[in-house]
């Protein structure tokens, strides 16, 4: 027998928290959102699979395990600002989004970029602003911010982004070359100083600059 949705996604919840996933708050946004409305129709079925799905502009939905252990990694309230840099689907951004106060995300494709927003409104997310662009950039109008999250793999961390984190601030980022060992990073701000801890090995798609206009 087939399972449904619902019942994937109480498998899911209950996968998630075996593999270390322990905030509550977070937990509860997990099953509030319905991650079936970010992929494509063909895929719904596979919706609360533990697995990277494709999206639209050659992207993927990140594994439900690697949105809550980054958003996890991140240590977000109710009082942060947060940059998410890569909106993809909006998946990810719309578990920051109720987890935050204000949530600032960039996207140089524009195609998801027009779909995120068009997602946000659908489930009436009104605490993000959307920016299509080079997130390499940042979005220096509205720093500093509290947390800073990137969803693609860097080769370097971008200096702009670390000047646009807040003193006491966190930045969580995949950091490593494509085809290689790719490992999330988490950086904390003290002052002029950052400190740096290796976490999770993961393999993300690559952190490019520039914005794409496709159809």
């Amino acid at each position: 027998m087939r399972l449904k949705l619902s019942d994937k996604k109480a498998v899911l919840l209950t996968e998630l928290r075996r593999q270390g996933i322990w905030d509550e708050n977070l937990l509860v946004v997990l099953a509030d959102i319905p991650r079936e409305d970010f992929i494509p129709k063909a895929l719904r079925a596979q919706a609360y699979e533990n697995a990277a799905l494709p999206i639209d502009s050659g992207q993927t939905i990140s594994q439900p395990y690697i949105v809550a252990y980054m958003t996890q990694a991140l240590g977000v309230s109710k009082k942060h600002k947060i940059l998410e840099i890569g909106t993809g689907s909006g998946y990810q951004a719309v578990v920051l989004a109720k987890l935050c106060r204000r949530l600032f995300t960039i996207e140089r494709h524009l195609p998801l970029f027009n779909a995120a927003g068009k997602m946000f409104k659908k489930l009436n997310i009104f605490n993000i602003t959307t920016l299509f662009g080079n997130g390499m950039k940042g979005w220096s109008e509205q720093a500093p911010f509290d947390r800073i999250m990137v969803t693609a793999a860097s080769e370097d961390i971008p200096g702009k982004l670390l000047e646009q984190l807040k003193d006491g601030g966190i930045m969580v980022i995949p950091i490593g070359l494509q085809g290689k060992i790719q490992h999330i990073i988490r950086i904390t701000r003290h002052g002029d100083d950052y400190d740096h801890e290796e976490l999770l090995a993961v393999k993300f798609v690559p952190l490019l600059s520039g914005i794409v206009h496709e159809s």
